[in-house]
C-alpha cells in the first residue's frame, strides 16, 4: 500500500502539487526544483497589475499633447494623442485579466474600474482652466447665491427659471458647507472632479445591488465597468441630478437586501432552481426589521426630496414596480416615499409643481416630443451629428445586450426579476413631460445600472451547473472571445459620445471674464439678452437681473427672427428698458451644434444687431460681443 509523504509543517496541502508518487515505483519523478527565487512575482500577479502602470503612465504622459484650446469640429476625439486611446486599450485588456483572480483578489477588478472612470472622466478635471459645461456654472452661481445672501426664497419667481433651486435646495446648502469648510473661493474649485467623485461614490453602492443578484464576481465586475462605459448621459457634472441619482441608488440597496418578505422566495430557495452565477435571495425579514429599516431609509428620502425634483419621482415609481413582485411587495415603504415627496411638493417645492401641474395635460402624451433630446432636436456639423449616432448606437447596443441575457439566461432573469423591474419603470415617464428636452437622457440614466448587469450576463458564461445547466465548453469559448470584443466596441461608442461635443463643453477663460465684465457692469433689474443660457456666467447675478434667451424656441421661429432680429427685440421688449445683449464665442458653437440656428445664423445675428442703431457696441473682443439697448 503507498504510504502518504506528509506536507512540511507551515505548508498547505490544498491547492499545492501532486501527492507523492507510490514508494518503490521504479519511474517514479521526483519533483521539480523551484524555478523562481522566494518572493518573486508570479506571472498571473504580473500580468494583473502591470497592464495598469502602463496604462497609468501612459495616460499621464498623454495629457500635455492633448489640445482641448484647439478643438474642432470633432471635439476631444482628434485632439487626444495615440497614447491616451494606448491607455484605455491597456486598461481594458488588464481588467480582463484580473477577472480570473476576482475571487482571491477582488480589488484588482476594482483598481482597474477607478482607473477606468480617472481615464475617462478625469481630462477635464485635470487639464481645464475653466468649468466644464458652461451651464454648471448656474449651479456655482446658486451656491455663491447662499453663500452671500444666507437665505432661500422657494415663493419668490426669479428670472431664468431658477426659482425651483431655491425650492429644491439641498445639493446647494451642501456645497455652500463644502466651499466654507474647504476655504474655497467657490464651488469652481472643485466643479470638475464632480463626474469622477460621484462615480467612484457609486462604485461600492452598484457592488452592493449587483452582488445581491450574482455571486459570481466577474459578472459583478463587468457590469460596473459597462456601467461606467455606457454612462456617457452627462448627468454626473456638478447638479442636484448627480447625486440624488446617486441617493436614490442607495435607497435600491437597502430594499433589495432588506425588504425580503418572509416565504416569498420559493424555488429561488434551492441552487438546483438558480442559473449558476445568480445569488440566493437575502434572508428575509420580518415586519419589525423592515419597519426599522424605513426609519433608517427616511433620512436618505427627505435628502433626495431636498436635491432634485424628478428623482423622488423616479424612486416611487421604482418602488412600485418592485412591489409587482410578492418578494418585495412592501406598500408602507412606498408610502412613505410617496408622502414625503408630496409634503415637499405641497410646501417648499409648490410653485413649480403647481406650474408642473398646469402644463401635464399639454405634455402628456405628446412621445415625440417628449423623447426628443434638446430645444431642436437635430443636431448639425460633424462632431455633435457623429456624437449623435453613437449615442443611439450605445443605446442599442447595450440594450440588445440585456435583452440576449433575458433570453438565454431565463433563470438568472428570474431571480433578479426586480432589477429588471426598477430598470424598466422610469421608461413610461416618457409620456409624462419632456423635462426641459432631458427625459430622454434621465430615463436612459435610471435604467442603466440593471441594464448594465443584464448586458454582462450575456457576455459572462456562468461556471459550474451540472446536468442541463451545465455550461457547454463552446459557450465558453464563444464568451472569451465576445466579452473582450465588445467592451472595446462600447470603449470606442463612449468616446464620441462623450467627447464629440467637447467644442460646447470647454469655454476660455476670457470669455467668462468678458461676460462677468459685463454683467457686473449692467444696474440692477437690467434684462440680459443672449441666444441661449449655455454660455458661461450666464446667470450670475441671477437674483438682480432678468434674463431672455430669445434663441431657445423652435428653429422656424429662429430663422423668422433672423430676417430682422433688432426689430424681433425691440418689439418685444417693454418701454424704458435696459438690456444687454451678450453674444460670445460659446453661444455660436451651441446654437449651431444643437440646431437652434441655421448654419451662419449667429454670425448674421451678431451684425445685423451691431449695425442697427437701436444697439450700441459696449465692449468686443475675440470671444464675443457686448451691446446695450435703450429704449427710444
Amino acid at each position: 500500500m503507498p504510504q502518504h509523504v506528509p506536507a512540511p509543517v507551515g505548508e498547505s496541502t490544498a491547492g499545492s502539487a501532486q501527492p507523492a508518487p507510490p514508494t518503490g515505483q521504479p519511474d517514479a519523478v521526483p519533483p521539480e526544483p523551484a524555478r523562481r527565487l522566494t518572493g518573486a512575482p508570479r506571472p498571473r500577479t504580473l500580468l494583473t497589475w502591470l497592464p495598469l502602470l502602463l496604462a497609468a503612465a501612459l495616460w499621464i504622459s498623454s495629457l500635455p499633447h492633448i489640445g482641448f484650446r484647439s478643438m474642432g469640429e470633432y471635439g476631444l476625439l482628434d485632439r487626444l494623442p495615440v497614447t491616451y486611446y494606448l491607455s484605455l486599450l491597456l486598461l481594458t485588456a488588464g481588467f480582463l485579466v484580473s477577472l480570473r483572480r476576482t475571487g482571491t483578489a477582488p480589488w484588482w477588478p476594482a483598481s482597474y474600474c477607478a482607473g477606468l472612470l480617472m481615464a475617462l472622466k478625469g481630462v477635464p478635471a485635470v487639464l481645464y482652466d475653466s468649468e466644464r459645461y458652461p451651464w454648471a456654472s448656474k449651479h456655482d452661481a446658486v451656491i455663491d447665491h447662499l453663500l452671500a445672501n444666507g437665505e432661500l426664497r422657494p415663493d419668490e419667481g426669479l428670472s431664468g427659471n431658477m426659482s425651483a433651486y431655491d425650492q429644491w435646495p439641498g445639493f446647494f446648502t451642501l456645497n455652500g458647507g463644502l466651499v466654507r469648510a474647504f476655504g474655497a473661493d467657490s464651488a469652481a474649485a472643485y466643479l470638475n472632479w464632480a463626474p469622477v467623485v460621484l462615480g467612484l461614490l457609486m462604485m461600492p453602492v452598484l457592488l452592493l445591488i449587483y452582488r445581491t443578484f450574482s455571486e459570481d464576481r466577474r459578472l459583478v465586475w463587468t457590469a460596473v465597468w459597462i456601467f461606467q462605459l455606457a454612462n456617457w448621459v452627462g448627468q454626473d457634472y456638478l447638479a442636484p441630478q448627480g447625486l440624488a441619482f446617486l441617493l436614490h441608488l442607495a435607497v435600491l440597496a437597502v430594499v433589495v437586501r432588506h425588504f425580503v418578505r418572509p416565504g416569498s422566495a420559493g424555488q429561488l430557495r434551492s441552487r438546483a432552481c438558480l442559473d449558476p452565477a445568480a445569488a440566493a435571495v437575502p434572508p428575509p425579514t420580518g415586519v419589525r426589521q423592515r419597519a426599522v429599516c424605513a426609519v433608517v431609509l427616511v433620512p436618505v428620502i427627505v435628502a433626495v426630496n431636498a436635491v432634485h425634483q424628478l428623482t423622488p419621482v423616479m424612486l416611487c415609481v421604482t418602488l412600485l414596480a418592485l412591489c409587482l413582485t410578492r418578494r418585495y411587495r412592501n406598500l408602507g415603504l412606498l408610502a412613505v416615499a410617496a408622502a414625503i415627496m408630496l409634503a415637499w411638493d405641497l410646501t417648499m417645492g409648490r410653485p413649480l409643481f403647481m406650474e408642473t401641474l398646469g402644463t401635464l395635460r399639454d405634455s402628456l402624451g405628446e412621445l415625440t416630443q417628449n423623447s426628443r433630446a434638446g430645444y431642436a432636436g437635430q443636431l448639425t456639423g460633424a462632431g455633435p451629428e457623429l456624437a449623435g449616432r453613437a449615442s443611439i448606437l450605445m443605446v442599442l447596443a447595450v440594450a440588445a445586450l440585456a435583452g440576449a441575457a433575458l433570453l438565454l439566461r431565463r433563470r438568472l432573469a428570474h431571480s433578479a426579476l426586480p432589477l429588471l423591474l426598477a430598470s424598466v419603470a422610469p421608461v413610461p415617464l416618457f409620456v409624462v413631460n419632456d423635462y426641459g428636452g432631458e427625459m430622454l437622457f434621465r430615463v436612459y440614466l435610471f435604467a442603466l445600472p440593471g441594464a448594465a448587469f443584464f448586458a454582462a450576463a450575456a457576455l459572462v458564461p456562468a461556471v459550474g451547473g451540472t446536468g442541463a445547466h451545465r455550461v457547454r465548453p463552446s459557450v465558453r469559448r464563444a464568451g472569451a472571445v465576445a466579452l473582450p470584443v465588445t467592451l472595446a466596441a462600447l470603449l470606442a461608442g463612449f468616446m464620441p459620445a462623450y467627447y464629440g461635443k467637447e467644442r460646447m463643453n470647454y469655454t476660455p477663460p476670457a470669455e467668462t471674464a468678458l461676460v462677468t465684465r459685463a454683467i457686473d457692469r449692467a444696474p440692477e433689474g437690467a434684462l440680459i439678452l443672449a441666444t441661449t443660457g449655455s454660455f458661461p456666467k450666464a446667470l450670475h447675478r441671477y437674483d438682480r437681473l432678468e434674463h431672455w434667451f430669445f434663441a431657445e424656441q423652435e428653429l422656424p421661429e429662429n430663422t423668422e427672427m433672423l430676417k430682422d432680429p433688432a426689430g424681433y427685440l425691440s418689439t418685444r421688449l417693454p418701454p424704458g428698458t435696459t438690456a444687454y445683449v451678450i453674444l460670445t464665442r460659446t453661444q455660436d458653437i451651441y446654437t449651431a451644434g444643437e440646431g437652434l440656428l441655421p448654419p451662419g445664423g449667429f454670425a448674421s445675428l451678431t451684425r445685423d444687431l451691431a449695425a442697427s442703431p437701436l444697439f450700441h457696441v459696449v465692449e468686443r473682443t475675440g470671444h464675443g460681443v457686448v451691446l446695450r439697448y435703450d429704449s427710444p
